[in-house]
């Protein structure tokens, strides 16, 4: 979480905007989305030039040598950010509209691509060139600032932070996961370089940013030093759908500055008869909307058999199932009232998943953990498609810290139980004796059955009242009376001070 000087700076930036004429939350962020990507492309490229000059491995600048941009060819070198800041503010507003912006619209060779689908109706808005020489000094500054700071995921923080201001703002009641139980449940899951992943509601791509980036962590060699792995990790192994451009456009860019060269991402309803996707994904990451509500006639048929819902929060469910292939995995996230809701279809969905699939674990978070953008309490679902049932125990865990406070501040606190669900969540067979009076444990399949497929913790969580032993009466009225004594004593002396 960023704090301080790098927050106010950030706040300061969005300021500069708004005493710009840019005010729209949404024009802002992409505004700034896009000159971090121009910022980013020059790091990036000069990140690769350094490896591949250690490897020894030949490396091709993309700003190297003339490149064409409508019909006249310029100095690649005068298209980079270390290039142009230092330009008067009205030549490098034109060189930014005219040249820089043109650019990184038709950065991506294929034409089909995501990052060409979404930037392709991109404008650059920003009125003024005295306004652009701000921001571009600003953002200089925060990059600064990341650059000194003491811990590594501070980029991914401070995109967060510019992200959050769409919530603040309250357009379209959409709020980031955060970065940390995104994270929480990437490693839990253990993607592995052939999955197919997939998130339905993929907002700015978090989810797949995050799998991407462990993949690279813990399987570069396997991925990277293999041809038809690379090819697969960087065309075919993401897919991503959402409903809001704004956040496809954020998304695409988001996964390519995070070396992810063809992600799909894709404009779509998935809950509609246009989400043909059935059978397809190994892994399923998404926190879906929670409070929507549909008409049954845009919702796609199979999920409505399933359970018959007007409800996002039950669909999403639904569809998960169809989407995974057998075998697929799904780690998502859903609002506790799903799990001991008690109409119709919330039991439906709960109980196509315990008895048609496998249900591993139930992770129930604090209602913090959204705060300040949202207070609902939710769970973590974990489960496996396999269309013939296998549900034996069901995994619970009683997270009560994230690292972070639990109000609206939420500062950094050392209670965390993330990292000992991970660790337990691997390590299931040690889990096997522990008592329901514990922070985790199991509960049989056949206790879920018999509680109406209630998968709420508190359900089963037993608590241990230890007894409180008070002494007697007569040795209570005794001290009260010794009090007495000793206060009518102190009055006496006090009236005679006076």
């Amino acid at each position: 979480m960023i704090t301080g000087e790098l927050k106010n700076k950030i706040d300061s930036l969005w300021d500069i905007f708004a005493s710009g004429g840019l005010v729209n939350p949404l024009d802002v962020i992409e505004q700034i989305t896009y000159l971090m990507f121009i910022h980013d492309l020059d790091d990036t490229d000069n990140r690769r030039a350094k490896e591949s000059a250690m490897l020894g491995l030949p490396h091709k600048s993309i700003f190297a040598g003339d490149v064409k941009i409508g019909g006249r060819t310029i100095d690649g070198e005068q298209l980079k950010w270390s290039t142009f800041k230092d330009y008067p503010a009205g030549q490098m507003y034109s060189v930014v509209q005219e040249w820089v912006f043109p650019f990184i619209k038709n950065l991506h060779a294929d034409k089909d691509s995501a990052y060409s689908k979404y930037m392709d109706d991109a404008i650059f808005k920003l009125p003024t060139p005295l306004l652009l020489g701000k921001v571009v000094d600003s953002l200089d500054e925060i990059y600064e600032m990341m650059k000194n700071a003491d811990y590594t995921d501070v980029r991914g923080d401070v995109y967060e932070y510019l992200l959050n201001k769409i919530s603040q703002s309250g357009l379209n009641g959409q709020f980031r996961t955060p970065r940390h139980i995104i994270r929480m449940m990437v490693d839990m899951m253990q993607p592995k370089p052939d999955d197919v992943i997939c998130d339905p509601a993929c907002g700015t791509s978090g989810f797949l940013v995050a799998a991407g980036e462990y993949l690279k962590k813990n399987h570069k060699e396997d991925i990277f030093y293999n041809k038809q792995k690379k090819y697969h990790y960087m065309n075919s192994m993401f897919f991503g759908y959402d409903m809001d451009r704004t956040m496809l456009r954020i998304g695409a860019m988001n996964m390519m500055t995070h070396g992810i060269d063809s992600p799909f991402i894709e404009y779509r309803d998935s809950l509609s008869d246009q989400n043909a996707d059935r059978d397809k994904y190994s892994l399923i990451l998404a926190n879906p909307p929670f409070k929507g509500s549909l008409d049954y006639d845009i919702v796609s048929a199979d999920l409505l058999k399933m359970c018959k819902t007007k409800k996002t929060e039950l669909l999403f469910l639904a569809l998960f199932l169809c989407m995974l292939r057998v075998g697929g995995r799904c780690a998502c996230i859903v609002p506790d009232g799903v799990l001991f809701g008690s109409s119709k279809a919330h039991k439906d969905v709960r109980r196509e998943i315990i008895e048609n699939n496998i249900l591993e674990a139930v992770i129930s978070m604090p209602s913090g953990v959204f705060k300040p953008y949202a207070g609902v309490s939710t769970a973590v679902l974990v489960f496996t498609k396999t269309g013939h049932g296998g549900t034996d125990k069901v995994w619970f865990y009683d997270m009560k810290a994230d690292g972070f406070s639990l109000d609206d501040k939420r500062t950094a606190v050392q209670e965390n139980d993330i990292p000992d669900i991970i660790e337990r969540f691997h390590n299931l067979d040690n889990e096997a004796d522990r008592a329901k009076t514990e922070q985790s444990f199991f509960v049989g399949k056949q206790d879920i059955v018999d509680n109406d497929y209630n998968l709420s913790i508190n359900k089963y969580k037993e608590v241990e009242y230890v007894p409180v032993e008070y002494p007697p009466i007569s040795e209570i009225m005794a001290d009260l009376h010794k009090l007495e004594t000793e206060i009518t004593k102190g009055l006496a002396e006090l009236e005679e001070m006076l």
